[in-house]
Order: C-alpha cells, then structure tokens, then sequence
C-alpha cells in the first residue's frame, strides 16, 4: 500500500508522526527518573543517604571537589528559619538549605500541602561547601555552624542571616540576605585560604517528566546555554566565567549567577549520571542565588540574564519571542486562556501567505484529479510514463504536487515552538480560562476541549480538497481526527485551547479559499 501513496499524503503523514512523536514522547516513554508530579513528596526521589555521594573530579584548576561523607545527606538539625511572603528557608546546622518551601496559593497541593523544591534527603544542598583539603572537608561534614539568628522575616530591601563554623585554624562565615523575589546573597569569607568550592544544590524534583527539559543549565560567558540533561554527565565538563549555573526541572530552579565577574564552574557526577552543580570560592566570596520558580516575570524583575534558566530546547530561537508575545497578550487580556486564543489567531496571520499557497495548492490538485485518474488507468504498468505525463499535465496547469505539503512542513518548528511554550510555562499553572477550565497546566478535567479540537479537525477535513487515488488512503486520513482526539485527553488544557483555536482559524481560511476558487470557476464558466 506505501507505494501507492501519493507524495502529499506521504509527507502529511510523516508531518503528523513527527508531531505525535515529540508531543506523545513524555506520555510514553518512561524517563530515567521516576516522573514526579507537582503533588508528589520530594522525599520519594530522595538518594538514599547511604548509597551515594558525588564523585571527584579535577576542576579547572587541577583540584578535587571532595566527595561528601557517608551520611551526610541525612536530615540535620535546622539552626535558622527565614520567611517571606511567598517562601520558607530552612538551614542545617551544616550551612546548608535543608528545606525550601513556596508559599503561595498556586503552588500547593490538593491537600493544601506546600511544594517543597529542596529537602535534606537530597545528595547535595544549596551552599554545600566541599573543601579539596580532605581532612578540612570531612571537618566541614561534623562541626556545626551558628546563627545569630534562629528566626528571618525578610522585608522589602532584604534581611539578613550570619552563619560560623570553625574547622580548626579556619573559620568560615557565610552572610546571607534573602529578598522576597527568591533572590539571596551570599558572602563567604575564610580567615585563612583554602581551596573549596560551593553548591546551588541539586536540582528540584517536583516536575520531572520525560520530554522536558531537567538537569544543569550554564549560562556561559558569551552569553550562550549549555544544557546537561539528567543521566549525561560526563564529570569532565568546566565552564570558566560562567554567567550562570543552574540546576532545573521543568517548573523550577535553584541556581547561582554572577553577571560580571562570571564563576569557575564545575560539573560532578551524581547518582545515574545527573549533573551535579559546583562554583570555585576563594576566602572572600560572593555571589547571587535564586530559588524557586521559573516566572519570566520574576526572573526578569531580578535580571533580564536570568530568564534564559526557562528552557526550550532546539527551537528556543522561536519560543522566546513566541513567550514574549503571549505574556504581551496577557497583560491586554487579563487572562492566559484568551491570550492563547489571541496568539494562536496572530501566529495564523503571520503564516498565512504560506498556508494560502498550500490550500491554492491542493485546489488545483484537486481540478486535476479526474485526469490524473485517466492517466493511471492508461500508463498503471508503467510507472516511468505515468509520472512523466503527471509531471506534464502539473506543469501545463501551473500546479505543484509538492505545493500543498512544502507550506506545512515551514510551519513545522512554528507550531514545535508554541508547543514548547505551552508545555513549560509555569504562568499556566492555576491560570483559568473560562467555566470549566481552572487550571491550563493540566488537563480538561471534561474533556471538552478535546473533543471539541477533535470535531474541528475532522470538519476541516471534510472542506479541505484531496487527492486521494487509493480508498485506503483516504480511510487513514480520516481516522486522524480520532487518534488526536484520544491522545490530547491528557495533553493540558492550554496546549488543547491553542490546537482547537489553531483548527477553527484553519476552518475559516479553507472555507475563504473554496470560495475563491468557487468565484473563478463561475467566472470561467460566463467566459465560455
């Protein structure tokens, strides 16, 4: 049967599987980690305490990142609580954040629950010092800091904490001061130098699937994104003067910057080959950090440089300037839903010459038709002449059997792009669109809207012009609607709202095309 498909059909369906394969890989495929959601206890993605610890590897500067003693990743007795308005920080008695905790209504769970993005039983926490100096290092793992505060309530201009630990001839003081945005400073300061080097921590794992993007991102110094995905880290990668260094699932992050100076950077191996994040220190330290999640406005308000930590892979060049325009449209509409409708129509006019080309196309494919027929019947066992006499009769008529496919496949990494956006904006979470619709992160919880998608698609169908030749083909065409249908039912309901607007757009353009067309023929026809 594949030989008789037609070049149009073989391309829309290569279109077609290549979109179910990107959109459908996350539903299907098991990733390396179990996948979490953002109802799910960060506790069961916990390492094991006693199994793991982060291997050394040589820095840029020839030294080790010491491995962390066995144990140490146990929950530790909290010296220090910092609140805000929107978050909870809880430090160990080790230096480190223990706990993080986001505060605000959207991030909780149905039990009322808190999100939780950093926890104690995790193999390395934020402001994890490692000393190359062994017996330093193993010091640094028993003895315990002080605060000179167990309780922050951080304010507007930020407030701060002053954590101390002596490890014999070495004293170690860390200030740090937190603002409400989720941005810290830290100052490390040593009173006799040493070679060490300190952590953001491991990445959160409180939306880990397995098509987006989780791991270490670094932002180098030219400004471009090196991204090391969860289970490829080679334990050799180093990064001079790195702008950023962050570790992220898909909603969240924890990451240090330092936009000018840059930091040494350093990625260690953890278990199942997840990067692990380090920054070369020196015994006057200091850097910026940021926890939390990956809010384009918020990370903006910080520093424009930040919100390159919001990663979408191979078309990021496109979803950018598509996010930019989405959360243009939302500060016009008020509302995430609409101003997905509002973008898909936009993105629709742009591509318009385009998909105009492809629909006169298939138009004229379709006034051709009868003849191709003819010719199959004349030349069916000879495949040399029939396609010789198809290409004649195409180029007589000023038609391209490739014209109606060509314009699809330009719109490809457009539609890869919006998919991306939709997929990664955490704006979309708790945002609702209309009645039904409360939440555009997850999927409709009635199926409207993709059924809806799915009966738009099969009537854009029945008014769009075939060449079919074979009933077989036809047939397959026709279940599409279907298959898309069963599969968007657990695709989120923001992502459903862009295909079903984007089929009712197509619906119109069709219908102002057959019109066209229906207006030339009449014309032809009063020449006669």
């Amino acid at each position: 049967m594949t030989d008789k498909l037609t070049p149009q059909v073989r391309i829309i369906l290569a279109t077609v599987l290549s979109f179910l394969f990107f959109a459908l890989y996350d539903h299907f495929f098991i990733p390396k980690n179990p996948p979490l959601t953002e109802n799910t206890s960060l506790e069961q993605n916990a390492t094991p305490s006693t199994t793991t610890s982060a291997p050394e590897v040589k820095s840029a500067s020839s030294a080790d990142v010491a491995s962390a003693p066995m144990g140490s990743a146990k929950e530790s007795e909290i010296i220090t609580t910092i609140k805000a308005a929107g978050y909870e920080v809880q430090i160990d008695r080790l230096g480190r954040i223990a706990k993080f905790y986001l505060e605000e209504g959207k991030y909780k769970d149905d039990k009322g629950e808190r999100f939780q993005l950093i926890d104690a039983s995790q193999s390395l926490l934020p402001l994890e010092i490692r000393f190359s100096d062994k017996n330093v290092n193993a010091d640094a793992f028993v003895m315990s800091y002080s605060a000179d505060k167990s309780n922050v309530d951080v304010t507007e201009n930020g407030s701060s904490v002053v954590l101390t630990q002596t490890l014999g001839s070495v004293n170690i003081t860390k200030t740090l001061t937190f603002f409400p945005s989720g941005k810290y400073d830290l100052h490390i300061k040593l009173s006799t130098p040493k070679e060490y080097f300190v952590s953001p921590g491991f990445r959160p794992s409180v939306a880990v699937d397995g098509y987006t993007f989780h791991g270490a991102l670094i932002k180098k110094s030219d400004g471009t994104v090196k991204t090391i995905d969860d289970g490829s880290a080679k334990g050799d990668e180093r990064f001079s003067n790195a702008k950023v260094v962050a570790g992220a699932d898909k909603y969240y992050t924890t990451f240090f910057y330092e936009l000018d100076k840059g930091l040494e950077s350093v990625v260690s191996v953890g278990k199942d080959k997840d990067p692990l994040l380090f920054v070369k220190g020196n015994e006057d330290f200091k850097l910026s950090g940021y926890i939390g999640p990956k809010e384009h406005v918020k990370l903006k308000a910080i520093n424009p440089e930040l919100t390159d930590v919001v990663e979408y892979g191979f078309f990021t060049f496109i979803a950018k300037p598509l996010f930019k325009l989405l959360a243009y449209l939302h500060g016009i509409f008020g509302n995430w839903g609409w101003a997905i409708v509002a973008m898909t129509i936009i993105v629709r006019l742009v591509l318009y010459p385009l998909t105009y080309k492809g629909m006169v196309s298939m138009n004229k494919l379709k006034e051709l038709a009868p003849k191709v027929k003819e010719l199959q019947k004349k030349y069916g066992d000879d495949k040399q002449k029939l396609n010789m006499h198809m290409m004649e009769l195409y180029k007589k008529h000023g038609a391209n059997p490739m014209g109606g496919c060509l314009p699809i496949l330009l719109q490809i990494p457009v539609f890869f792009a919006v998919y991306r956006v939709l997929q990664n904006a955490i704006e979309l979470k708790g945002a609702a669109w209309i009645f039904w619709v409360q939440d555009l992160a997850i999927k409709d919880p009635y199926f409207i809207l993709p059924v809806l998608m799915g009966i738009t698609m099969f009537l854009h169908q029945r008014i769009t012009p075939t060449t079919f030749t074979d009933p077989m083909q036809e047939k397959i065409m026709k279940f599409l609607p279907l298959i898309f249908t069963f599969f968007f039912v657990t695709f989120p309901a923001g992502l459903t709202l862009y295909w079903f607007t984007n089929n009712l757009a197509s619906i119109v353009q069709q219908f102002y095309v057959n019109k066209l067309f229906a207006k030339k023929h009449e014309e032809q026809k009063v020449e006669k």
